[in-house]
């Protein structure tokens, strides 16, 4: 069939011995071929072995590589392929970068994206480079710093999170993370007034909508939280986990035909 390859192509293109693919296959959550029953493998897996490749030559372990495809998995949902993204190792972070947004898929948090040489050309990294005020380059630093710093010094996090909002109060990836921090430390007022400042400046962002259903939800208010989900699916009808807390809120709320369909249509996204 066309489009579908060996292990033996696997191996020619990917440049690799069997043991290499046979690590390879494991790290992308894929079956390996036997002598008794060969396998053939699509272009997505194709891309999904040369993802795990290139993040093991890089020195990610296959542990967290496996982790990593796993939530991208999720994050994508049924209507993006891997194909669609750039998966690349920056130190020993995992960046996913979709054109737009970049992003750490084990973690959630957004990251920056004017410091991405290597996939931008660079015209356009000079154009935009001179186009952003000082004060937006100094905001853009702190946020850098501050996502260094959250799994080793909450507080210093904290911290460089606000100087970025202080310097660009429409930093809309600022709020959601530190709300994200706020979030994980119980937070829970703080999280919510993160959350609802950034849909002040993007009200279109389904990812503020669902964390901000999800904080309310926490606090007991199921109606906000209902409102809050419901938001995030009219923006992204494809956002899986808002279907999967709708249905869950709804089933708890004794509203089964409103829980099913929500069901069915994270099924439909599985």
């Amino acid at each position: 069939m066309i489009g579908d390859y060996s292990a033996a192509e696997l191996r020619r293109i990917l440049r690799i011995d069997d043991k290499e693919l046979r690590s390879c296959l494991r790290a992308a959550l894929l079956p390996g071929s036997t002598r008794t029953r060969p396998r053939v493998y699509s272009f997505q897996n194709l891309v999904a072995l040369r993802t795990a490749k290139g993040l093991r030559e890089a020195g990610i372990s296959a542990n967290r590589i496996r982790k990593v495809l796993e939530s991208l998995k999720r994050q994508l949902g049924e209507g993006r392929a891997i194909s669609s993204i750039k998966v690349y190792a920056s130190g020993q972070r995992v960046v996913v970068w979709d054109g737009d947004l970049r992003w750490q898929p084990d973690s959630g948090q957004f990251l920056l994206n004017f410091d991405t040489a290597e996939i931008l050309p660079t015209k356009r990294l000079v154009s935009r480079s001179r186009s952003r005020p000082a004060g937006q380059e100094q905001a853009d630093a702190w946020y850098e710093r501050a996502v260094e710093l959250q799994h080793d010094s909450r507080e210093e996090a904290e911290r460089a999170y606000l100087q970025a909002i202080r310097l660009r109060p429409s930093f809309v990836e600022a709020h959601i993370n530190l709300g994200l921090l706020y979030h994980q430390g119980a937070e829970f007022d703080r999280a919510e007034a993160c959350y609802r400042r950034a849909l002040e400046y993007r009200p279109d962002l389904a990812l503020a909508h669902f964390n901000l259903g999800v904080i309310l939800e926490d606090q007991h208010d199921e109606a906000g939280a209902l409102t809050a989900y419901r938001q995030a699916v009219a923006q992204d009808p494809r956002f899986k986990e808002a279907h999967c807390h709708l249905a869950e809120l709804y089933e708890k709320l004794g509203k089964r035909r409103d829980a099913l369909r929500h069901y069915a249509a994270a099924k439909r996204l599985k």
